[in-house]
């Protein structure tokens, strides 16, 4: 798979100040009305107002975070908790894997061998499937095989020779590795196989398979990936996430998706509006669930699987393992989950990504303006502005000027 390359720009703040320059941070934090220093553009040193000053902005994409009925903590807060003990679950089908003859006969020697030779580490879990290293020898339907051909995949990655079969055999799993490593397609090709496995949808369904990852860009990246080796298939799918209007991803989710994929804030936001449900949902991926702890959406996560029934697949993927993530992994999978690691038990950063540092010194007046340059210079690739300590206000400025350009973007902060 090719990556982008990646931009990481460090804006580093002069560190003397005269009086005039600490006049302007006072400006900055809001302690002072005055005329703003960007043209014809409101105040964007005070987010809230820039927010404010534009109404198609706010009908379009909700209200300013902090702001939203008082509080971002009551997101959720009109979810109806969901006693699944009182509710008679309609059995289903999660087993889908029939070991091939060839698979079956390995001695434990050749498993251990073929584990080595793609560095998989089996950190927990009982009667784990013997890896696979033939795609012919998985298991999949046609239709899949024919996917797989069309776009050129001959041999099956390392997490893919030990996480399609685990995946078949419906087995809840926790998967560890680095970005580019083939993770997307170890839950998404297994996923087709349950969907369709399932009774057809009715009119008013929710998805079968819901897909929670932390950001819109891998939200997007995971349903092309859903799109393009679909097309045998025939699945529906849909990208739920916040920075878009909602009326767009209200209607798709009402026609009837098979797959959803939905950062946990819009989604919660979505269920509230009851423009969908997740009562059919049987096969459940977390991906990136690390980065989705350290942006905040542990409370949100918890919420939605609670509307989901527990008897579910659970495949959860992580690139560290702090005790945040092993708790979380506790409560969403049911009963001891099979745990893989593909590459270091140590992981790092992908090396197949580069990173080019710019170090800009600017002051507290120029940043914004400077920000917004190098972002429009560099619009095509993924921004990471580190801004301290003015991150919210530099965000939400450079998000407003980029919305003015007609350019895309999510805010970090």
């Amino acid at each position: 798979m090719h990556l982008p390359g990646r931009i990481k720009i460090c804006i580093f703040e002069q560190k003397s100040r005269g009086k005039c320059e600490r006049t302007e941070l006072q400006k900055m934090r809001g302690f002072n009305n005055y005329q703003n220093r960007f043209g014809n553009y409101p105040d964007y040193t005070n987010p809230y107002a820039a927010y404010q000053a534009y109404p198609q902005f706010r009908a379009n994409y909700g209200e300013f975070p902090g702001h939203h009925g008082g509080s971002s903590s009551n997101l959720g807060k009109n979810l109806v908790q969901i006693d699944w003990t009182n509710i008679k679950l309609v059995p289903f089908e999660k087993n889908f894997y029939k070991e091939h003859e060839d698979i079956s006969s390995m001695s434990a020697k050749e498993v251990k061998d073929i584990r080595d030779k793609h560095r998989i580490t089996i950190l927990e879990g009982e009667n784990v499937p013997n890896p696979v290293e033939s795609i012919n020898k998985i298991g999949f339907p046609d239709y899949v095989l024919k996917s797989l051909k069309n776009n050129n995949i001959i041999t099956p990655t390392p997490i893919q020779i030990q996480g399609w079969p685990i995946a078949l055999s419906g087995k809840d799993m926790i998967g560890k590795a680095e970005t580019g490593s083939g993770k997307t397609l170890a839950f998404i090709l297994p996923a087709f196989v349950h969907i369709l496995a399932q009774p057809s949808l009715k009119p008013g369904d929710g998805p079968v398979v819901l897909v929670l990852a932390p950001t819109r860009e891998l939200a997007e990246q995971i349903r092309q990936e859903c799109i393009k080796f679909s097309v045998e298939s025939k699945l529906r799918n849909t990208c739920a996430y916040g920075g878009v209007p909602k009326s767009g991803q209200i209607y798709a989710l009402r026609q009837g998706v098979h797959i959803l994929i939905a950062c946990p804030g819009r989604l919660i936001d979505l269920l509230e509006q009851n423009a969908t449900n997740l009562m059919r949902v049987t096969y459940l991926v977390l991906d990136e669930a690390d980065k989705m702890l350290d942006m905040g959406f542990e409370i949100q996560i918890r919420k939605i699987v609670g509307q989901i029934r527990p008897d579910r697949q659970t495949l959860m993927w992580s690139a560290t393992w702090p005790k945040e993530v092993q708790i979380l992994a506790r409560d969403m999978c049911k009963g001891q989950p099979i745990h893989v690691n593909v590459g270091s038990l140590t992981l790092t950063a992908c090396r197949r990504i580069k990173q080019e540092i710019y170090l800009i010194e600017v002051t507290i007046s120029s940043k914004c303006a400077v920000l917004c340059c190098v972002v429009l210079h560099f619009y095509l690739h993924l921004f990471v502005a580190i801004s301290i300590p003015f991150v919210t206000h530099c965000s939400y400025f450079v998000a407003l000027h980029l919305y003015n350009c007609l350019l895309r973007e999510t805010t970090f902060y």
